[in-house]
């Protein structure tokens, strides 16, 4: 009869050190950095004491917002993301003042087991609550579930602004209509594409739509602005804050030059809503009525906004012509980058806006 087998510990392994452990808190710190996203960085939290007390070091987190929640209703209805954006730009940003991370770290319980939450001071789960449990962040991504302005469908609009205490840039992006171009396509030029703006452009309400597009584009971006002020407020590592949305609409951006400045100085809140207000501004706006891009793309009714405040300089900041430039030229990525180096050899139109 065999004898039965019998399994031993191996005496080995049973004394084996995790290497794991053997890692420095500075390279575990590198490694964190590469997660960013706020809801991994959470989960790593709860997984061994050591992370409870790294995590809260890590210098770049990536923040996504689910859902939206209004201020004049139920606070526990959830924006439906999934309808058609409303086209009353205001009502959309009443919506976005009070935005919420549905359970970013939901049942998370501390390492030594005591059963207390993780972060019990996030309850409403708010990007600044979730945030404050960070002490050394110095890149900061922000993302909104979709973007701030209502438009038509086929149509396109991109916008990105670089903020101090107050508007410092702006470029927009705009054309009435994206087709993709069937292969070997040739389009011929429209004899009316001399580099001037067509006398149609005028009477069909073209301009109209562009200032529309420009008006709606800044106040997203005052709103914006205007709402990162406690997220900066508690964060004074912070070097780089960038605030965009999930259909790659609009891009808020501030440096570490902008948020010295913007701590620095009052803001100037807009009497009408909350948000900051828009300072009087210069425009330069370029048109092209056809627009063949990389990739097959055509753009009809071509439109580039290049916005700057009238009495630049009055913060003590001063950005030269080849700054806004440099801007303009890396605002947009693909093939609308291809476009906005295109449209500035446009013509240009000359505008002019009071604040509000």
């Amino acid at each position: 009869m065999l004898p039965k087998a019998r399994i031993h510990a191996d005496p080995v392994l049973e004394f084996e050190v995790d290497q794991f452990d053997c890692l420095p808190d500075s390279l575990v710190l590198l490694i964190l950095n590469k997660v960013e996203d706020v809801r991994s960085l959470g989960r790593c939290s709860a997984a061994s004491k050591r992370f409870y007390g790294l995590v809260p070091l890590v210098h770049d987190v990536c923040v996504k917002i689910d859902r939206v929640v209004t201020v004049d209703g139920d606070s526990e209805d959830p924006l439906n993301l999934s309808s058609p954006k409303p086209r009353n730009i205001l009502s959309h940003f009443l919506k976005l003042m009070l935005f919420t991370i549905i359970k970013p770290f939901h049942n998370m319980r501390s390492a030594n087991g005591a059963g207390r939450p993780l972060f019990p001071q996030l309850a409403q789960h708010s990007p600044a609550q979730v945030l404050r449990n960070f002490t050394h962040i110095r890149n900061l991504q922000i993302e909104l579930p979709s973007g701030d302005v209502g438009t038509e469908d086929g149509i396109l609009l991109k916008w990105r602004a670089e903020y101090g205490s107050t508007l410092q840039n702006c470029v927009i992006l705009g054309g009435t209509r994206v087709d993709r171009k069937p292969v070997g396509a040739e389009h011929e030029p429209s004899s009316d594409d001399n580099g001037s703006m067509p006398e149609s452009f005028y009477t069909n309400g073209g301009l109209k739509l562009r200032v529309v597009w420009t008006i709606s584009s800044l106040i997203a971006a005052s709103t914006r602005h205007y709402l990162l002020q406690s997220i900066i407020k508690d964060h004074p590592t912070l070097a780089s804050l960038v605030l965009t949305d999930a259909d790659g609409q609009g891009t808020l951006c501030m440096g570490a030059e902008q948020l010295k400045e913007f701590r620095e100085n009052q803001l100037s809140a807009s009497a009408c809503s909350n948000r900051t207000q828009v300072p009087a501004c210069s425009m330069k706006l370029k048109y092209a009525p056809y627009l063949e891009l990389p990739g097959g793309i055509a753009l009809q009714g071509a439109t580039l906004v290049a916005i700057k405040p009238a009495t630049e300089g009055s913060n003590g900041s001063h950005i030269s012509r080849k700054e806004t430039d440099a801007f303009i030229s890396g605002a947009f990525d693909g093939p609308f980058k291809f476009a906005a180096k295109a449209l500035m050899k446009r013509r240009t139109y000359l505008l002019e806006m009071n604040g509000f």
